[in-house]
């Protein structure tokens, strides 16, 4: 592997384990890296050599004052939306590479990214941005189809929840009670329900070119919470909706502004044409970049990512076509008793990997988020579709025992 100048210094904004991966990567590569998190015993703290900043990865001012004591060359998080603010400040104030402050805002608040992509022809739902309930009960009698109610600023499926009768009061009045709470900001969005396919883009920019690394099939709880229960690669769409999916999520990162860096787009291939659910500027999570990527193309995104911040030029060739996927387990609220068959499962042809989230002795919920889940199987084979048949094969050997 090539390696880096010994004195670069990474900030990475999340210590937790959807960020670990970066951290491991980055003290692989040789780097000195600064790991912010307001949970003192994240596991990312736990990397030997590790630079400890017991900071709030969204405490902006906090963030900038560590950056310059640690005279830091670049900066990034993985897989979570609200630190970019943190990032596209520090990245300002230091001449750094990253995102702007309004490419940040349109990238982690959803009613001013329908805005931009709404003012730059990208196909997207009708919505409604609404602060208060009043406002709310207009916006919904504008609806002659199911809609979703989520909130602006939230991540990782919290808050989502899809009306199906649209002339229940009660059921319409519920969900904007469930999701209110998990907007930051106090708005919330509503937008008409989008019915196809689910795809994500992984993409990477340099220098303003967008450049399509992987095209994830997705599959989600459906109806009310749209929870992620798998992901699976390359899309087994055809090639002509793969020319459309490439096409708007490059139109989608150019309308929010994403020059050098990582992006995670999602969408929905309606009977209309591809539109945007929405846009991350950063990795995708639930191991879509940090594995299922690796496994599928060759192209190892975290590492890129860090050399892009650092001002370097990451290596983005597809290595090879292979297919890859994960799926989680299935489960309902209680507390876990007994997990059989794991080992068992690991040695089903094609598993590359068995994690489990919530273990023995822990409650959990249905799947309203994607925190709740228990845990998961990754695989790689030839193809996407033997790839998500390996999976299936392992979590049919397990057994998960909950009471």
């Amino acid at each position: 592997m090539k390696g880096v100048d010994m004195q670069k210094k990474i900030m990475i904004l999340g210590a937790s384990i959807l960020q670990l991966p970066a951290i491991e990567k980055a003290k692989e590569m040789g780097l000195d890296v600064i790991a912010v998190d307001m949970n003192p015993k994240a596991v990312g703290f736990k990397v030997s050599g590790v630079v400890k900043e017991v900071i709030s990865t969204i405490d902006t001012p906090a963030i900038v004052e560590a950056a310059k004591k640690n005279q830091i060359d670049g900066i990034m998080t993985l897989a979570t939306d609200m630190p970019m603010r943190s990032v596209a400040a520090v990245a300002k104030e230091m001449g750094l590479i990253g995102i702007d402050a309004d490419t940040a805002l349109k990238a982690t608040n959803k009613a001013v990214m329908r805005k931009a992509l709404q003012e730059s022809g990208v196909p997207i739902p009708k919505f409604y941005k609404v602060t208060n309930e009043e406002e709310y009960m207009e916006a919904v009698k504008n609806f002659t189809v199911p809609f979703i109610v989520k909130p602006a600023d939230s991540s990782g499926s919290r808050g989502i929840y899809e009306v199906q009768d649209i002339k229940d009061q009660k059921i319409i009045k519920e969900a904007y009670e469930y999701c209110k709470p998990f907007s930051r900001v106090g708005d919330v969005v509503v937008e008409e329900y989008m019915s196809g396919p689910e795809v994500s883009v992984e993409t990477l920019s340099i220098n303003g070119e967008c450049h399509v690394i992987q095209i994830t099939d997705k599959l989600t709880t459906g109806a009310p919470y749209y929870v992620e229960m798998g992901h699976s690669q390359p899309t087994r769409l055809g090639k002509d909706t793969v020319r459309k999916i490439k096409e708007v999520a490059k139109a989608a990162n150019k309308a929010i502004g994403i020059k050098d860096g990582p992006s995670h787009t999602e969408i929905i291939v309606t009977s209309e044409g591809p539109k945007i659910v929405e846009l991350g500027a950063r990795l995708g999570g639930d191991c879509i970049t940090t594995h299922l990527v690796p496994l599928s193309t060759g192209v190892n995104m975290v590492e890129c990512c860090i050399r892009i911040a650092l001002g370097e030029k990451p290596d983005i060739e597809p290595k090879w076509n292979r297919g890859s996927a994960i799926r989680y387990f299935e489960q309902h609220a209680g507390v876990v008793k007994n997990i059989e068959g794991v080992e068992e499962a690991e040695k089903v042809s094609g598993v590359k990997q068995i994690s489990i989230v919530h273990g023995i002795g822990e409650e959990v919920t249905e799947i309203n988020s994607s925190g709740a889940r228990i845990g998961f199987v990754i695989a790689k084979d030839e193809n996407a579709e033997r790839a998500v048949a390996d999976c299936y094969k392992a979590l049919d050997k397990m057994k998960v025992e909950i009471c």
